[in-house]
């Protein structure tokens, strides 16, 4: 039986019509199959949003006990985590909404998934370089004293890092793909969020407070 949506087959109208038509067919028939490429859309991203909700716990987790085992400790690790979650939660709400009100009709089904391991990956990266320095600093000069010296000294490695970085991912948004404008902007977005916000103050001045 051949069946053609009134609407737009890629939109999430089309995902819901597939979802109600395969539970109506079951109903008449508990072995048919409904194809198609809105039905092949629904069934990726349906697949896409159970992999996120297992890979997202494992990245934090395993990079958590690097962090811990880098760090030889445990508060540290928890509250780093922490800014990785929220530089990457401000990037995506941010994202998500220039992407809606200018040309977009909502995000690809993928961003969140990548744009994360993306930016978990550098964001860390950034963290075990500070914090790294911070603690070798702070076993003669003391946790305060020795947070703002490897500021200073990898600030500029650090920012610089950040820049190339950004630009880089930044050329994706020249290209005609949608999905990848999208990707290449909000990593580009997040690395630099990433870079001189999070890295340049938010955990300096948690650490400094902590002690």
């Amino acid at each position: 039986v051949v069946v053609v949506l009134r609407g737009d087959p890629y939109s999430g109208g089309a995902a819901a019509a597939v979802k109600a038509i395969r539970e109506r067919l079951h109903e008449i028939a508990p072995g048919g199959l409904l194809g198609g490429i809105p039905a092949e859309n629904y069934d990726i991203e349906q697949t896409n949003a159970r992999d996120t909700k297992l890979i997202v716990p494992l990245v934090l987790l395993v990079v958590g006990l690097i962090l811990a085992l880098g760090l030889r400790a445990l508060v540290a690790p928890a509250y780093l985590m922490l800014t990785v979650v929220a530089s990457f939660a401000a990037t995506l709400g941010l994202c998500t909404f220039v992407f809606s009100r200018f040309g977009s009709e909502g995000i690809d089904f993928d961003l969140v998934l990548l744009s994360f391991l993306f930016l978990v990956a550098l964001g860390v990266d950034y963290n075990i370089f500070l914090m790294a320095r911070a603690r070798e600093e702070s076993t003669g000069r003391g946790t305060r004293k020795g947070i703002l010296v490897a500021l200073v000294d990898t600030g500029g490695v650090v920012t610089g890092a950040g820049l190339i970085l950004a630009g880089t991912f930044a050329t994706l948004t020249l290209l005609p793909l949608e999905e990848l404008v999208q990707i290449g902007a909000t990593v580009a977005i997040g690395v630099l969020l990433d870079t001189f916000v999070v890295r340049a103050l938010l955990i300096p001045a948690i650490t400094y407070r902590l002690g």
